[in-house]
């Protein structure tokens, strides 16, 4: 599980909210309505046709997966307590569900395999949070998101 305090700290519920803020910010609030609607890839391939370098969606794409990325960073280090994040926050799941299938491929043109790794550890931590929780909710979850289009 993730490395996070056995409580949750009002310092941990103040960035919880600091972040949802930042979610309600009007350019990553469109990003992210058109991420969850339009972000459908399975390769590079189609990555590269639904957001060419400099477009509109490429910015949101970026924008989305670095703004997951960076919360999944908070949790991984132990910034925000895993627990608290994992009530509230599933559209990291969202975000991850999105990406893993080109995750080889941009790891590759980035000679990095480290490239989202956060958001890799956290989503995996999450997964066994839910199923521990609620067994076949994440699969369920899965399900949902993959008719979303």
């Amino acid at each position: 599980m993730a490395r996070s305090a056995p409580t949750a700290t009002y310092d941990d519920v103040n960035l919880v909210l600091r972040l949802y803020d930042m979610r309600r910010e009007e350019r990553l609030r469109k990003a992210r309505s058109w991420f969850t609607a339009k972000f459908h890839v399975s390769s590079m391939e189609d990555v590269a046709a639904l957001c060419p370098p400099g477009s509109d969606e490429d910015a949101s794409m970026r924008m989305v997966i670095g703004y997951w990325e960076m919360v999944a960073s908070f949790v991984a280090s132990g910034v925000l307590n895993a627990d608290l994040f994992f009530e509230s926050g599933r559209e990291l799941l969202l975000c991850w569900a999105r990406v893993e299938p080109i995750v080889p491929g941009v790891r590759k043109m980035f000679a990095d395999p480290a490239v989202w790794h956060n958001l890799e550890k956290v989503a995996g931590e999450y997964k066994a949070w839910l199923e521990n929780r609620t067994p076949g909710s994440y699969e369920a979850f899965r399900a949902r998101i993959s008719n979303v289009r």
